[in-house]
This record gives C-alpha cells, sequence and structure tokens, in this order.
C-alpha cells in the first residue's frame, strides 16, 4: 500500500511541475518588447496650429522606443530670422523640451530632451553649419540626442548632405561630430551616442 501511495504521490508532483508543457531553460530568450496600447499615431494639428502668428513645424518624438515625426504649431518669426540656423536650432530645441500634449501623450509619445540642454553657434574655426552643445553631445541621452539630430536634420540647420554637425562647448577641446538621421537611427534611437563621425 505504501509503495502504491508513494507512487501515486510522485505521478501527481510530475503533473503539477509539467505545467503547460513547456521546458524550462537556462538560456534568456528574447522574446521582443512588450506589447503596448500606444497608438503612435501623430495627432493632427488643431486649427489654431497656424494662423495669426503661428506656423507648422516637425519635431521627433519616441514612442514605443522609436522616432516619429509629429507636427506641432509654433510661434513665427519673420522671414530672415527663420532661414539663420542658430535661431531656428534653438526654436526646435525649445519645442523637443516642451512636454507632450494631451493628444501626443493619448497616443504614447514622450521626448527625452532636458530642460537644461542648450545650443549655440558655431566657434571661430568651425563650419558654418556647426552647432555647439553645452555638453558633449554623447554626454546626452542616447534617445535625446537621436531627437535632437532628426528634428535637425531637413531644416537649414543641417548641411548641404543633411547632416548635423555638433560638437560640445569647448572648441579647443571638443571635436565636432556630424550626425545623419537615418532610418536605423529613427528605429533605434540608442545607437545616436555612437553614431558620429569626426569632422576634419
Amino acid at each position: 500500500m505504501r509503495r502504491r501511495a508513494a507512487g501515486a504521490l510522485l505521478g501527481a508532483v510530475a503533473l503539477l511541475t509539467a505545467g503547460c508543457g513547456i521546458r524550462g531553460t537556462s538560456v534568456p530568450v528574447d522574446a521582443g518588447p512588450a506589447p503596448s496600447r500606444a497608438s503612435c499615431q501623430a495627432p493632427e494639428p488643431g486649427r489654431s496650429a497656424e494662423g495669426a502668428g503661428r506656423v507648422t513645424v516637425r519635431v521627433y518624438l519616441l514612442c514605443t522606443s522609436r522616432l516619429l515625426s509629429v507636427s506641432r504649431g509654433a510661434p513665427a518669426t519673420d522671414d530672415k530670422t527663420a532661414q539663420r540656423p542658430l535661431e531656428r536650432a534653438r526654436a526646435l530645441l525649445e519645442q523637443l523640451q516642451q512636454p507632450p500634449s494631451a493628444a501626443e501623450e493619448g497616443a504614447g509619445f514622450t521626448t527625452a530632451v532636458e530642460d537644461w540642454v542648450r545650443v549655440s553657434g558655431p566657434a571661430q574655426d568651425d563650419p558654418d553649419h556647426a552647432l555647439r552643445l553645452n555638453r558633449l553631445p554623447e554626454e546626452l541621452q542616447s534617445y535625446a540626442l537621436a531627437q535632437i539630430v532628426c528634428t535637425y536634420a531637413d531644416t537649414p540647420v543641417a548641411d548641404s548632405r543633411h547632416r548635423v554637425v555638433l560638437g560640445g562647448p569647448d572648441a579647443k577641446r571638443d571635436p565636432l561630430k556630424a550626425y545623419e538621421c537615418t532610418e536605423e537611427m529613427r528605429r533605434h534611437p540608442e545607437i545616436a551616442v555612437s553614431s558620429g563621425v569626426l569632422v576634419p
């Protein structure tokens, strides 16, 4: 009787440990990102986005760890000011630092660009399209740097090859690097920090 009872007990334990029939493994399995309810559909600018004193601008925000473009209404400037790379860079940076609107947040958009980030124009021996940040580009969060690069890439801020040339605040010690907003960067913004190419 005892042997039968022990056998039945072992059989029950085996069934319980079998679970759903999937063998356990000590090897980590990458099943991809967890499912998200974010739609990542950029909201259309409201009627008030353009009008007296306002224009539509395009910036890149984060959604489920990807970069996607979003149109926003921004204060208009005169034509001469709008074509100055530094003024455009500062205006776009301010847009990136603003928290997402209710519609953007509802669709899953966020920004990684913090308020302390500042941009200035080229130093004395820099190329005309160079910009200097108040920190080395590689000291920014990679997501934030990717947002800045892709937002600047198709504007007068970039050079003729659509590259964004950035450096740190010290022109003597901080070399300039050129960054490109590639499809790979938009899909994997974490590569931004290591993607810069030294400008001779």
